[in-house]
């Protein structure tokens, strides 16, 4: 079984800035098994939430790699902590009349919605970690599956971990564990910030 992380990483918002990071990846040949971008509860910073494929030592030189990049404020790996993580499915599913209480059934078990049916097809919606997502997947595929669409996988620490809100804790200050980004141009943007 392939070994997947979850890095997350607070990126300052900027044009370019998803550029940047992806092309890192592509650059030194990781695996991108899954990514999602989106905004935080400050509008000047973003969080990519990517997972990588690879052991350790890989994932260890996606982070060093990630904290150089000088629109990168803090980069945590989420594995082995305790962490949520979600993602999405849209999945459209063959649907004749004889099977559909089974596959309403089969939505109800793994609390998936039903957001469209037709004479032929559902299309059926499930959230959840990864697992639960593809195990959904996997028993809706005897069925028929004829058009699926996911979400990234986001995933954020567990209480005070190491993507807890850095701003509100009055910025700078470090976690022991090392999970935030140290270099001058993370320096320079906390201190933007707290200017403003």
């Amino acid at each position: 079984m392939e070994n997947l992380s979850p890095i997350s990483v607070l990126v300052r918002n900027e044009p370019g800035v998803l550029s940047r990071v992806s092309g890192l990846f592509a650059r030194r040949g990781f695996n991108i098994h899954s990514l999602a971008v989106g905004a935080t509860d400050d509008p000047k910073v973003s969080r990519i939430s990517v997972v990588v494929a690879g052991e350790a030592p890989v994932i260890e030189q996606v982070v060093k790699q990630l904290r150089r990049l000088v629109s990168v404020v803090k980069v945590s790996d989420l594995t082995g902590r305790p962490r949520v993580e979600r993602g999405l499915a849209l999945i459209k599913v063959k649907a004749p009349p004889e099977v559909r209480g089974e596959l309403l059934q089969l939505a109800g078990i793994f609390r998936a919605r039903v957001d469209h049916v037709d004479n032929q097809c559902l299309i059926m919606e499930v959230t959840g970690n990864r697992e639960k997502v593809e195990a959904f997947i996997d028993i809706l595929r005897p069925h028929g599956i004829l058009e699926m669409a996911r979400t990234g996988q986001i995933a954020m620490a567990r209480s005070q971990g190491p993507m807890a809100d850095h701003w509100a804790e009055g910025g700078g200050r470090e976690f022991q564990d090392g999970t935030y980004n140290i270099s001058r141009a993370a320096q320079r943007l906390a201190e933007e910030m707290t200017q403003e």
